[in-house]
């Protein structure tokens, strides 16, 4: 068996760091990358690493790899190893003493390392024991029987005597965590400080579940059940989504923060809790060697989201395929953050009519087709037209859906040229289409230039 033990504390001249230490059960989550034999023990992280430090590349290795990848920068991280559970908590806190090991190890530490011997120092120091040796050698039945049965057991467990048992620290399903603040906060702004050691921890159960936070509920527990003569709810809360799954801390924060900027609080609050309502597996990123696929500054959808939280979510939309043939129909408008509830063949068949090989489609159409005048047979618009690539011919509609806005179409499309408005795309709406007796409508539809 071996442990390694880590304790964190904020630095001296940090007293006010911008990131506040992580809960303990995050911290637990971060270490088990390392190792699934993780659990807390008084004041110290307890790793158990027999199975796996050569993965790490051996004990030493494994001890500089943990010390590099402190998750709170702004805490300083203290670590030693033992060769059981007890061992290896009595040198972190001589280390963090700054006092010396002993050569002897276990006989030689100081008693007060040990936490089953707390509650007996002075009475052991009037029978002259100063270290786990002195105790060690006193009568068994004579020191269990003074001492009770907890101080010889933690003895026995280290010097190998007696098998340890711990609570394995494991990951939950679903990320949800409380904290209590330090101080009841009257704006929501004020809650973000709190709100950055529930992300910490929601980022360490991210990387440890191998997903992607696609929702988030952020809920605050009100202090009071009256105010001004009005009842209140127990909670409040605002949710965040993203476009894609997202491990990115310092986005969700920036969305949050958004959130919390235009709400207000009800009462004074004492609690909060973050949850996490939908995520997603984690793919990862691929990156590239070369310097133009590296691009700088925030992603796209990034961009989207945080609009979407600050003007609301109706207000940024993005196109999405529509099965239609008809190209007033083939597109629709929906939020950004709303997904595609289309079945997949819906999906599959919208991507392929809006990707047909042979159209020449414009990029840009009228909010209406414009009914052209006619010099004769020749449709007209700044002048005659001159047919150049056509006819291709559309028929939709015909199963006559009164609801959608759209009316059947039977319409031929050329691409033609106008003598001042360049090339323009125009069709032909063929007399069956509307029954009537022979008259040929022509239509603009969209530009070319």
């Amino acid at each position: 068996m071996h442990w390694i033990a880590l304790r964190w504390s904020l630095e001296a001249d940090t007293p006010d760091a911008q990131q506040p230490l992580p809960t303990p059960e995050a911290l637990g989550w971060w270490a088990l990358q390392y190792t699934p034999h993780v659990a807390w023990q008084d004041e110290a992280l307890m790793l158990e690493v027999s199975a796996c430090e050569r993965l790490w590349g051996g004990r030493l290795q494994m001890m500089r790899g943990l010390l590099a990848a402190n998750p709170v920068p702004d805490a300083r991280m203290l670590g030693a190893q033992g060769a059981t559970s007890l061992i290896a908590l009595a040198r972190l806190r001589l280390f963090s003493r700054d006092e010396e090991r002993p050569k002897n190890i276990p006989e030689g530490l100081p008693l007060d390392t040990l936490s089953a011997a707390h509650a007996h120092l002075d009475l052991l120091a009037r029978l002259g024991c100063r270290t786990w040796g002195d105790v060690a050698a006193l009568p068994r039945g004579g020191l269990t029987r003074r001492f009770g049965a907890d101080l010889r057991e933690a003895l026995d467990k280290a010097w190998g005597l007696r098998p340890e048992s711990h609570t394995w620290l494991t990951l939950p399903d679903v990320f949800e965590q409380k904290l209590e603040l330090p101080a009841l906060a009257v704006t929501a702004p004020e809650l973000m400080w709190s709100a950055n050691r529930l992300l910490m921890a929601l980022q360490f159960w991210l990387r440890a579940r191998q997903r992607g936070a696609r929702a988030l509920e952020l809920q605050w527990t009100l202090d009071l059940k009256r105010f001004n003569g009005v009842n209140l709810p127990p909670h409040q809360q605002v949710t965040v989504r993203t476009a894609e799954p997202t491990q990115d801390m310092a986005h969700l924060r920036r969305l949050l923060s958004e959130k919390l900027a235009l709400t207000t609080l009800a009462a004074p609050t004492s609690w909060l809790r973050l949850r996490t309502l939908e995520t997603d597996p984690w793919a990862g990123a691929s990156t590239s060697f070369l310097p133009e696929d590296n691009r700088k500054g925030d992603k796209l959808h990034e961009m989207v989201e945080r609009l979407s939280v600050r003007l609301g979510a109706a207000q940024v939309v993005v196109p999405s395929a529509q099965a239609d043939h008809r190209p007033e129909r083939k597109q629709a408008w929906r939020p950004a953050l709303q997904k595609d509830k289309a079945p997949e063949k819906v999906r599959k068949d919208a991507k392929a009519v809006a990707s047909q090989p042979d159209a020449l489609y414009p990029p840009w159409l009228l909010p209406e087709p414009l009914l052209l005048e006619m010099d004769g047979e020749r449709p007209c618009y700044l002048g005659p037209l001159s047919k150049l690539i056509g006819p291709q011919r559309v028929e939709a509609g015909w199963w006559g859906d009164k609801n959608d806005g759209g009316q059947p179409a039977m319409r031929d499309y050329y691409v033609a040229e106008s003598p001042e408005a360049g090339l323009v795309w125009i069709f032909r709406e063929r007399p069956a289409a509307r029954f009537s007796s022979g008259e040929v409508r022509w239509y603009l539809q969209g530009f070319y230039a």
